[in-house]
């Protein structure tokens, strides 16, 4: 195991919690560092960072900042712990890029094994698991060739943003336009997908878009030269 590699477990404290945590002290030799959901984190070593995030008392929402944030720096890898079964791992990970998933189920032993193969840089998740991901994304790549729904060239670019994380404001900045106009735009777009939220809107641009891009680097970032116009 790479002895620089640091691991940040994403969970609310508890006894049960503890007992977990001095286990895998115990068993695995790398730092171990405990975060709160919705806490800032700020890494303070330079090394390499897989984040095990507790599916028990991390939401989807969360776990989609994870993800972006994993996107934009590649020493950040994510696993996802305490998931219920197959089916549910094939939902989270239709929505996040996880190395790697643990189950409710599985044995301190077994997760342990896990963790040592993610820190080596390796994927930890059952063959027939991969096997329902590759169907999963197969039928994505199926689904983008066929309209989608009357969304513009904008709406799509919004719909993507999303699935990054971005904030309207964000959003915003990026395509150098006003948060009133990203508002219409998700207005519109909830309106032509029926969905009611930017939850719902990211879930099915993921089953019917494929899984949206990390944040495009081609938007520049608006500074203080520039004004919004319209979308």
């Amino acid at each position: 195991m790479d002895q620089d590699k640091n691991m940040l477990l994403v969970t609310s404290s508890s006894p049960q919690c503890q007992l977990f945590i001095d286990y895998l002290r115990k068993q695995l030799a790398c730092t171990i560092t405990v975060l709160p959901p919705g806490s800032e984190w700020k890494p303070r070593e330079i090394q390499p960072t897989l984040i095990l995030l507790d599916a028990d008392h991390v939401g989807e929402e969360l776990m989609q900042k994870w993800h972006a944030r994993a996107m934009e720096d590649e020493r950040i890898s994510l696993a996802a712990f305490n998931l219920l079964d197959e089916d549910h791992a094939v939902q989270t990970l239709s929505a996040l890029h996880l190395r790697g998933v643990f189950y409710r189920s599985d044995s301190l032993e077994m997760i342990c094994k896990g963790l040592q193969s993610l820190m080596t840089g390796e994927l930890w998740m059952s063959r027939s698991l991969m096997t329902r991901m590759i169907s999963f994304l197969r039928r994505q790549q199926l689904n983008s060739y066929r309209p989608v729904c009357g969304l513009t060239h904008r709406e799509l670019e919004i719909i993507g943003l999303l699935g990054s994380g971005a904030s309207n404001g964000e959003i915003a900045d990026r395509l150098f336009v006003s948060e009133h106009t990203v508002k219409s735009h998700l207005y519109n777009i909830f309106r032509k997908i029926d969905v009611h939220n930017r939850i719902q809107a990211v879930n099915w641009a993921r089953q019917n878009l494929g899984v949206p891009p990390p944040p495009d680097q081609h938007y520049p970032r608006r500074d203080a030269g520039h004004t919004r116009g319209p979308g």
